[in-house]
């Protein structure tokens, strides 16, 4: 029975490792690198998503009026609180970075609370990085009116690359 406990726990924790690095490998480009206090990684420590991997994750569309495009628009991404859970992040807040080094750190709480997403498209067409692609935080702005203010706005960056889970 001595041999058994410590042999059980030697496979249980192997298990575990296992688990830790069960998501899939990027096979085109990367769009998304998350970083941070994370559990499910495909390379060192780093969880690397390419558009494939992003839609494959829970979507959602939010038409919604913005600051930055001429009426309403049509949003369409992963939800950010689903790519939380596949990299099974552990954390109250992250940084999201762009392309030009801009960040922005967004408590994890406006993910549940208001389904905010990466928008990987508008009107249907992929989001360019001339588009503020290739990931733009969206929240639903036209859903709660509360969100429209510079608060949210100072939260929604575009031409996201990284994100990092603290």
């Amino acid at each position: 029975m001595r041999v058994l406990i410590p042999a059980l726990l030697l496979c249980l924790s192997g298990i575990g490792s296992a688990l830790a690095d069960d998501l899939p490998q990027p096979m085109g480009p990367v769009l998304l690198t998350v970083t941070g206090t994370i559990a499910n990684t495909n390379a060192d420590g780093e969880a690397r998503f390419d558009l494939e991997m992003l839609d494959a994750l829970p979507q959602r569309v939010t038409e919604s009026e913005t600051p930055w495009y001429n009426g309403v628009q049509s949003f369409s991404g992963v939800k950010i609180e689903a790519l939380l859970d596949a990299v099974g992040a552990d954390g109250d807040t992250v940084t999201v970075t762009a392309l030009n080094d801009y960040s922005a750190q967004i408590p994890v709480a406006d993910f549940r609370d208001y389904e905010v997403i990466f928008a990987t498209r508008i009107n249907g067409e992929t989001l360019s990085v001339r588009d503020k692609g290739p990931l733009f935080v969206i929240y639903p702005f036209d859903e709660n009116p509360d969100l429209y203010n510079e608060v949210y706005f100072g939260r929604s960056v575009w031409q996201v690359t990284a994100m990092s889970v603290e």
